[in-house]
């Protein structure tokens, strides 16, 4: 077997593992059968990665810095903090729900399977937390760059955003209709900038 650098059969890992991941779910991958997909022995994933616990945190992290990516990509902050959320969840929608939908299934399964395998906390708080600190982020980020001010905090603003978009996404992955879907999605959008009431900060 050709030599292959740690970071490289680390990713390698983990791609396999969202393929599988995502194909057959949390409850029936198996550590051979990502192994196998990945096209290494055994062995060699045990010691990449020694616990299933690991790998399934660096999974996470690969999702969750997808989700970085996607999001971020073009967005323009400077335009204030309606249009960041407008322009970021669309595209999040375009890419990572329409466009992948046994990715959401998936990473709903593990969230699940970590508060029911490690209690509250865990790689399910790792996920959210993560996700959470996205939205607050870049809608922080947008507001200052438009010289604006929101009627609630960001932390507050993040937290909410993800749960709306949470519900319309298991909605969704239970009946997959687009239209409504992107109708929904659009009200819940202006509901939520409605909520935030970004205004110009007026300097003296």
């Amino acid at each position: 077997m050709a030599y292959v650098k740690a970071a490289d059969r680390e990713a390698q890992i983990v791609e396999a593992a969202i393929r599988v991941l995502s194909t057959v779910g949390v409850a029936n991958t198996t550590l051979r059968a990502i192994a196998a997909e990945a096209d290494i022995p055994l062995g060699t994933l045990h010691y990449v990665f020694p616990s299933k616990d690991t790998l399934l945190r660096a999974v996470i992290a690969a999702l969750i810095d997808e989700v970085l990516v996607t999001v971020k990509s073009g967005l323009e902050l400077d335009r204030g903090v309606a249009h960041a959320i407008r322009q970021g969840v669309t595209r999040f929608w375009d890419t990572l729900v329409e466009g992948d939908l046994g990715l959401q299934i998936m990473q709903y399964e593990l969230a699940m399977y970590s508060v029911r395998s490690q209690g509250p906390g865990g790689l399910a708080q790792l996920q959210f937390e993560r996700y959470t600190a996205l939205v607050t982020e870049f809608c922080a980020q947008a507001a200052e760059a438009a010289g604006e001010r929101c009627a609630v905090d960001f932390g507050t603003l993040g937290r909410l955003s993800l749960a709306v978009l949470d519900g319309l996404i298991v909605q969704y992955v239970t009946d997959s209709d687009p239209a409504r879907a992107r109708r929904d999605l659009d009200s819940a959008v202006e509901m939520v900038i409605g909520y935030a009431d970004p205004q110009t900060v007026a300097y003296r």
